[in-house]
């Protein structure tokens, strides 16, 4: 792995800018891709689409994080690669090295890696490019999609997605953008959040665009672990979930990491 990899997502240059740099190339001259990166659905198993059980089944190699991988032990038969953050360059260096080999790749990811997934496909097509070295422009990595939990929240929450702003705070790095969005949309539009566990937690969210003029008595829905069997959905006003902010701590909320937050527009 090069020094590019180990990269401070407060002052840049973020992963998923790599990854959405360029339109994804035409595989249909006959080439394949070296890695396809699978979004594997919110965690039921019934939501992992066909394609994605098929890539992950006939894949020589599978790399994700751990709790990613859980999900999908049954449909992967070749090696697995676990990888947490502390130890994410390292193991993404030893994927890249069996891709470099000739060995076909997945990495998979939560929901569908167009919501809240390019930071991890940006690092993996960033290092199995450098692995390769290959004269190809075009990109190592095919993305094949999922479903998101943010799919199943609309649904609950009757949220349609042409009249909703989605913003995704689960990722590393700044959020100055994305929060700046919300407060532009609230009121106006149905907001859908993807929280960062913990500092910025569904209170955590409420408080800040109460702040910024958001209503109070505007309906909100936490939804938790959504298709799972211990799924939970909490409705109550902005301002009843904006007393619940504070904290950068597991214990510091009542709701889990597996959340998503909406608020209806009036």
């Amino acid at each position: 792995m090069t020094d590019h990899d180990e990269v401070d997502l407060d002052s840049g240059p973020d992963p998923a800018d790599f990854a959405a740099a360029d339109p994804e190339p035409d595989w249909t001259d006959g080439a394949d891709p070296a890695v396809r990166a699978v979004g594997i659905g919110p965690g039921a198993a019934e939501f992992l689409t066909p394609r994605g059980r098929e890539a992950i089944r006939s894949a020589d190699v599978v790399i994700g994080f751990e709790t990613v991988l859980d999900y999908v032990a049954d449909a992967a038969t070749g090696e697995t690669l676990a990888c947490g953050y502390r130890d994410e360059a390292a193991t993404l260096a030893t994927f890249a090295d069996r891709i470099a080999d000739g060995a076909t790749g997945v990495a998979v990811l939560m929901g569908d890696p167009n919501h809240s997934g390019y930071q991890f496909v940006g690092k993996v097509q960033r290092a199995v490019a450098d692995a390769l070295e290959a004269d190809d422009d075009r990109s190592p990595v095919q993305v094949v999609p999922g479903i998101s939990s943010l799919q199943v929240a609309a649904s609950r929450a009757r949220t349609p997605m042409e009249a909703t702003t989605f913003v995704t705070l689960h990722k590393s790095g700044p959020l100055d953008d994305d929060l700046e969005r919300l407060r532009a949309d609230a009121g106006e539009r149905h907001l859908l959040v993807l929280p960062r566990p913990y500092d910025w937690m569904p209170g955590d969210v409420a408080a800040h665009l109460i702040e910024a003029g958001a209503d109070p008595d505007a309906t909100a829905l936490v939804l938790e672990k959504l298709t799972h069997d211990d799924e939970t959905v909490t409705h109550l006003s902005l301002g009843a979930l904006a007393d619940e902010a504070g904290g950068d701590e597991p214990e510091d909320s009542r709701f889990s990491d597996l959340s998503v937050l909406a608020v209806r527009r009036p």
